[in-house]
């Protein structure tokens, strides 16, 4: 018999974030459907997020995991901002307690860019949506995986 407070790995709500200095994209995952719906991106001054923004957001969505895009280098190896990525991830965990995971994010925007033109031309490509948009994919790829 499971306790209520245990939730299952397949139900979890997943809060999803495309880290970057002055834009972080949002997008709220269900692993039970596999899907995930884009959230406003939160403005960002030189990579520092506007803390209780964040804090609101987990109240409202009550996430069960905290999932951060990692920017890598092609080859797979790790860039300057591949640091600040983890160091954000590391906040969002010390100020919050949620579990953070980090996933390979490579492609995600060029993804994203690619998505919207096909939707909408150039007029689609908002900075506010290809960062919710490519932090979707960002779950969409974990959850594949």
């Amino acid at each position: 018999m499971t306790t209520s407070s245990h939730i299952s790995n397949k139900h979890r709500s997943v809060l999803t974030f495309d880290y970057g200095t002055k834009s972080i994209g949002v997008a709220i995952g269900q692993e039970l459907t596999g899907s995930a719906s884009l959230l406003p991106a939160l403005k960002a001054r030189d990579g520092i997020p506007d803390w209780t923004q964040i804090e609101k957001l987990l109240k409202e969505w009550q996430p069960d995991l905290l999932l951060v895009g990692l920017p890598l280098n092609m080859d797979g190896s790790e860039q300057d901002f591949t640091v600040r990525t983890r160091k954000f991830a590391n906040r969002l965990h010390g100020r919050f307690g949620l579990p953070v995971e980090l996933h390979d994010e490579r492609l995600t925007t060029a993804d994203a860019r690619q998505q919207l033109f096909d939707e909408g031309g150039f007029r689609n490509l908002s900075k506010d949506k290809v960062d919710s948009l490519s932090a979707r994919i960002i779950f969409e790829s974990w959850y594949e995986r």
